[in-house]
């Protein structure tokens, strides 16, 4: 494939499309910026760090959505990976602090670009049973999407105007929902005095990157497997559902190079979309299916847009109080918490494995420094492979 012309452009160029794209960005980045921000919090990046992740990670959506849409001619819409956020929140700090889980988001970005080159590595993510993944990530989830229940019991007044905001909003547009709730939720944080002087540049801040054999294990390869089971894959789902069917090396290759050199910008993976991929791809953006890349391209020009933005969501977001910051982000996750409860327990013969990850990843303990979510991915595949071996026998 070759980049189109300008003829070609505006040719293929309609408001629909536009249009389409703009709300594509809008609705990727302020239904989800508070986990992302609950996420690198959590692990001990500071307001100016968060600051520098969300521009570099927005920056960087637009840009590569633009650079392939344009390239293959397809909608190819490209996120932050929200569910591996949800993960940094539910692992907390690590030893070597916030330099070794930048030292992971390297090494997360290395495993996803030598995916899309190396045949036997997707294989083996595709070889970890669904049901097992999606009970991984709901083990993941569930902490975050308690929080806006235990917000109202600590915080009565805000934690119910925020639920029932986004309730009322969520019958009428589920996806204005979760942004509705963020708007009421630092209206009470200005109320409340929380948010101090604003930022309102983002900055730019360098980690030097560390790694550690715990970060790697409790960050990078969780992440790696969270946002290729939940994102990448699901992404080429649902563009191959409309019938585009773009290069892995080429998606893979992109998104991996771009994650290991904006790691140490404080910035975590970026990857294909799943859920907003639908936005761009499906006929709502056109119904000339070879036209739709205009609304990919349009989510690119909104996300970069949308980066300049960065400092004041990381300056307002990060004093805000954790729980009510927590709440929004469950509200957020509600969603990707039914989806995978549903996907880990619909196979009879796979649902023990996959409750027994649900679980382990639940629990949040750790175990030699290493945190839940990969001990229940090993427990769910290790006892799927008994099963499937025979050597386990229903009473």
């Amino acid at each position: 494939m070759a980049f189109p012309g300008l003829a070609t452009l505006r040719a293929d160029f309609s408001w629909q499309a536009a249009s389409a794209g703009l709300v594509v960005a809008l609705v990727g980045y302020a239904a989800s910026v508070a986990v992302v921000i609950q996420g690198l919090t959590a692990v001990g990046a500071t307001t100016a760090q968060v600051s520098s992740a969300l521009f570099v990670l927005a920056f960087c959506k637009g840009l590569v959505a633009i650079g392939l849409s344009l390239w293959t001619r397809m909608p190819i819409s490209i996120a932050w990976t929200t569910p591996g956020a949800a993960l940094l929140a539910a692992t907390g700090m690590v030893d070597g602090g916030f330099q070794a889980v930048v030292g992971a988001f390297i090494v997360t970005g290395a495993l996803i670009l030598a995916t899309g080159f190396i045949g036997p590595l997707a294989r083996l993510v595709e070889a970890i049973p669904k049901p097992i993944a999606n009970a991984m990530l709901a083990g993941v989830l569930l902490k975050l999407c308690l929080a806006p229940f235990i917000a109202i019991g600590q915080l009565p007044v805000l934690g119910l105007i925020v639920f029932a905001v986004w309730a009322a909003i969520a019958k009428i547009s589920k996806p204005a929902a979760v942004p509705g709730a963020v708007v009421v939720a630092l209206v009470g944080t200005i109320a409340m005095g929380g948010t101090g002087s604003v930022d309102w540049l983002p900055t730019l801040t360098l980690v030097r990157p560390e790694l550690t054999l715990a970060s790697v294990i409790s960050i990078a390869l969780p992440l790696f497997v969270v946002t290729m089971t939940s994102q990448n894959i699901t992404g080429l789902t649902v563009l191959s559902t409309f019938g585009y069917r773009p290069s892995t090396k080429l998606a893979f290759g992109v998104t991996g190079l771009v994650s290991i050199v904006t790691a140490p910008l404080a910035a975590l993976t970026i990857n294909l979309a799943a859920i907003t991929a639908a936005l761009a791809a499906g006929p709502d953006a056109h119904p000339d299916s070879n036209r739709r890349y205009i609304a990919a391209v349009f989510s690119g020009i909104g996300y970069i847009v949308l980066a300049l933005l960065a400092g004041v969501a990381a300056s307002i977001v990060t004093r805000s109080p954790p729980l009510l910051i927590e709440a929004v982000a469950g509200l957020a996750l509600l969603g990707a918490l039914g989806s995978s409860l549903l996907g880990a327990v619909s196979e009879e013969r796979t649902r023990v494995a996959a409750l027994v990850t649900f679980c382990m990843a639940a629990s949040g303990i750790s175990f030699l420094g290493i945190g839940a979510a990969f001990w229940g991915l090993v427990l769910g595949v290790a006892l799927d492979r008994f099963e499937r071996l025979g050597l386990h026998r229903s009473p």
